[in-house]
């Protein structure tokens, strides 16, 4: 984002055996070669201001985050009103849009719905960009590079809007009792009595009056319509000294961010309960409590450089000690008028630890739909053993202020309230943790089972959907005692586990997928790669008697979807390799008995593809088999004057690390349009996912499993010499390698392995020790250190600077000094061992910037350094 002995001298090995220099590559004769023009500084920058002028028409113009929602009116010419965030046209910053879907359409003509402000004259993004800290950061761990209102929540039968925007929250309403509105309005800030940032806010599903957000690292909770507030948590003390104050609640830590995809420590209970009195209703919000009072601290410089100041992190290095974790309920009281009584903390009736010992990471939670259970996904510290738990409210006592006490709340829990460990996923190679579980509500009746769809990795070796059964096996436990865990504590039987789909091919779970479940038609919609691995399809399968699985979506493209609340309608954002993209709405029609194979049918565009700049040439897709049996997908960019004889200079641009897929049919003239420049200038690129990338099953992303950095290099040459030997143009005595974070990596790795094959490599924020990078990230793929000595040092480029070559001008290194993922860390500890084997090198250091570059001059300047560097030493 990073064994026996005889395996481990194996390991070390590698890295000599692969560079070996029985690979030299015999020179060209000279006649042949393509001389790539030679531009001044600003010549360049001229190429590169013309190229960025066509990515910002299109870039991160596409409408995302949508809802639908049915109009009921009977004499409404429109079916639903669409919500969306999206960029309109001439504005420099993200939105709330909406536009009407019509109840009918002329056949022959194009729809192309019009993009509606919701808001008056808004401007969203802060004076000047100054976001805080905490909006800083979150914004690179989502990697976000849109302005304006990034994320909202909607609160579908109230009508409810709730949004960040401006350093504030506020708030609006459309459609619920008061119908729809007409004209744009103005949103409502909500003003509060806290200092800083108000994060995560969410409107509370069970009474919309009520919203929560994070303020300084507690919960607090307020009413929208009163302006009352609380806070429910009191973790942090509020001190500057990161030392001092190790504790948090409702907030996700770093490397659950940054390697798990989980953006919120927090979680409302969907329904409200009225035990004893008919007044008052409880709310209930789970929430993470985290310590990381023996979490190491790192220090990176602030971006307030000129104060000479530093930021202070926790950042658990891997092998070290990752934060003590617990779950608990957040709980309040409201009457009638919507006064916030009765807040109350509780935690678990036994320490988090000594019920779950093997509990490393709290991957998601959440809750069942009819609040009767809470649930969580946890995961062991190996990464390689999942349990999906349930935990009862009745579970959860308030917080004793001695053992005492907290005996006799104990006393108040029946020994048959537990938690259920209703489904537990084993491998040997890792878990990927993804978002699908969708557990049905219990029939009346039936509460000793409970029925969920989950998608499954490890039972196949490829992502597929179950639908399973877990039996809510009761046990009997004196809460009152101090508990002692035993292996099969709290695990339910599973009854039933029926497949729903299956083959060497992936439903898409990770990185935000989703699926809809028609529990009417029983059937489940879901994405996935069944026709082919460079290609994402909406699909839908009978869950109640699977079989047939039906694709919606149109092959040649690869799409993105989102379905509508009642299942008659789905949106795809999708593209190919030579179309730009396109939003489409389809309608699904067909006979009402036979829901399974409604055909699609085209309803209107939100977003036609925008013309391709008159310079851009799609890349080719390739695939080959390599000497180890393996299919591998590349691509290449051709030069634009290839001229027959001639040998162009190449540029291998790689990732090659877990989670990435490069190759694909998606349009690639947006965030790969430098390598459109490239070859524009008369260079080949090359572009090969290899073994470790995703969307091929487990078994092809494991083969780097502790082994990092050993495996990918070979792929990439293989990939090399067979677009060298298939299309004639590539010049195997000009290859320069380039990637960034792990294709930084890589890139130093392919020179120090492969000098004779590489003449230079450009490598960006890359990883030099493995030891300096996080657990989460770190264990999953490589194991603790202590367990994997071998492959650390193995895959640790910083050691084996002696490998690189004696010829300045071969190496160009990239890193942006405030990063706080990659520290700048690794890169001066590459330096310093470059210095002291008194080896060449190049670095370029970007003052302001953290992992990503988010300033556009420091991009710009990337981009003419890498071009100039090329065409200069290439």
């Amino acid at each position: 984002s990073f064994l026996s002995s005889s395996e481990g001298e194996e390991r070390m090995t590698a890295v000599d055996t692969l560079s070996d220099s029985s690979e030299v590559v015999e020179m060209e004769d000279v006649p042949s070669q393509f001389q790539v023009q030679k531009h001044s500084w600003d010549g360049l920058r001229d190429i590169i201001h013309s190229s960025r002028k066509y990515s910002g028409m299109i870039v991160n113009k596409a409408p995302h985050d949508f809802q639908f929602v049915r109009k009921t009116e009977e004499s409404s010419p429109h079916s639903h009103r669409l919500y969306y965030l999206g960029m309109p046209y001439g504005s420099r910053e993200n939105s709330l849009l909406y536009s009407e879907i019509p109840k009918k359409v002329r056949k022959e003509a194009l729809l192309l719905l019009s993009w509606k402000q919701m808001l008056d004259h808004f401007q969203a993004t802060p004076h000047h960009g100054m976001y805080s800290r905490e909006e800083e950061l979150l914004r690179e761990r989502k990697r976000l590079g849109v302005f304006g209102i990034t994320s909202y929540d909607f609160h579908s039968e109230s009508g409810l809007f709730l949004f960040q925007a401006s350093n504030s929250l506020f708030h609006c309403r459309d459609g619920g009792k008061n119908g729809f509105m007409v004209s744009p309005m103005k949103p409502l800030e909500i003003k509060t009595q806290c200092t800083g940032p108000r994060m995560d806010p969410k409107i509370c599903p069970a009474d919309p009056a009520f919203f929560s957000f994070i303020n300084n690292n507690d919960l607090w909770v307020a009413n929208i319509e009163t302006g009352e507030e609380k806070r429910m948590t009191y973790c942090h003390k509020g001190l500057s000294n990161v030392l001092d104050d190790p504790k948090s609640a409702g907030v996700a830590t770093f490397v659950i961010q940054e390697e798990f995809d989980r953006f919120t420590g927090y979680w409302w209970c969907p329904t409200a309960s009225t035990e004893g009195s008919e007044d008052l209703k409880t709310l209930r919000i789970l929430y993470e409590e985290v310590d990381e009072s023996e979490v190491e601290i790192i220090h990176v410089p602030s971006p307030a450089l000129e104060e000479r100041k530093t930021d202070s992190y926790r950042y658990p290095r891997t092998g070290s000690k990752n934060p003590k974790i617990t779950l608990k309920l957040a709980e309040f009281k409201t009457d009638s008028k919507g006064k916030i009584l009765c807040a109350q903390d509780k935690e678990l009736v036994q320490p988090f630890a000594a019920l779950f010992p093997t509990v490393e990471y709290i991957a998601r939670a959440g809750w069942t739909r009819d609040g009767k259970y809470a649930w969580a996904m946890f995961l062991d510290r190996p990464q390689q053993r999942l349990q999906l738990i349930l935990l009862p409210p009745a579970l959860f006592i308030p917080v004793p202020e001695n053992e005492e006490q907290r005996a006799e709340f104990a006393k108040t829990v029946p020994e048959n309230v537990q938690p259920f460990v209703i489904y537990e996923e084993t491998t040997d190679v890792w878990i990927n943790v993804h978002d699908i579980f969708y557990p049905f509500i219990q029939p009346e009746g039936e509460e000793e089972e409970l029925c969920f769809i989950r998608a499954n990795e490890c039972k196949t070796g490829f992502c597929h959907l179950y639908r399973v059964t877990a039996v809510l096996k009761q046990g009997s436990y004196d809460w009152v005692q101090p508990y002692v865990h035993s292996e099969d504590d709290f695990k339910c039987p599973i009854k039933e586990e029926i497949a729903l789909t299956g083959g060497e091919w992936e439903v898409l779970a990770r990185h935000g997928s989703k699926i809809w479940v028609n529990e009417a038609t029983k059937l489940v919609y879901f994405q996935g790669t069944k026709d082919t691995p460079l290609e994402h399809h909406l699909y839908v399968v009978s869950y109640e008697s699977p079989g047939e699985i039906v694709r919606l979506t149109t092959p040649g493209f690869s799409h993105s979807c989102s379905m509508s609340q009642n299942f008659d309608m789905f949106i795809s954002h999708y593209s190919s390799v030579s179309t730009p993209p396109c939003v489409h709405v389809y309608k699904l029609s067909g006979p009402d008995d036979d829901p399974l194979h409604k055909q699609p049918k085209f309803w209107a565009s939100m977003m036609e593809a925008a013309s391709c700049p008159p310079d851009y040439i799609p890349p080719e897709i390739f695939h080959f088999r390599t000497q180890s049996d393996v299919e591998l997908y590349g691509m290449v960019y051709k030069p634009h004057d290839v001229q027959p004889g001639k040998k162009h200079p190449t540029v291998l641009f790689v990732y090659g690390g877990p989670q990435v897929q490069l190759v694909n049919n998606s349009f690639k003239g947006i965030k790969y349009l430098r390598l459109n420049t490239l070859a524009s200038l008369g260079y080949a690129v090359v572009v090969i996912d290899g073994r470790g990338s995703c969307q091929r099953g487990l078994k092809f992303e494991g083969a780097l499993k502790n082994q990092m950095g050993q495996v990918e290099i070979e792929d990439q040459v293989e990939g090399l010499h067979y677009v060298a030997e298939k299309y004639g143009f590539i010049d195997l005595s000009r290859v320069a390698i380039h990637g960034w974070s792990y294709g930084g990596f890589l890139s130093l790795m392919g020179l120090i392995c492969k000098p004779n094959v590489f003449k230079i490599a450009i490598a960006g924020a890359p990883v030099t020790v493995w030891m300096a990078y996080d657990t989460g990230y770190t264990e999953r793929y490589m194991d603790i250190p202590e367990n994997n000595q071998q492959g650390y040092e193995a895959g640790s480029v910083a050691l084996h600077v002696e490998k690189l070559p004696n010829e300045p001008n071969r190496l160009l290194i990239l890193h942006g000094f405030l990063d706080e993922n990659v520290h700048f860390f690794h890169t001066n500890f590459l330096v310093s061992q470059l210095i002291r084997a008194g080896k060449p090198y190049q670095l370029q250091i970007y003052p302001n910037e953290r992992h990503s570059i988010r300033c556009p001059e420091s991009g710009e300047h990337y981009e003419i350094t890498l071009l100039h560097f090329l065409q200069e030493y290439l």
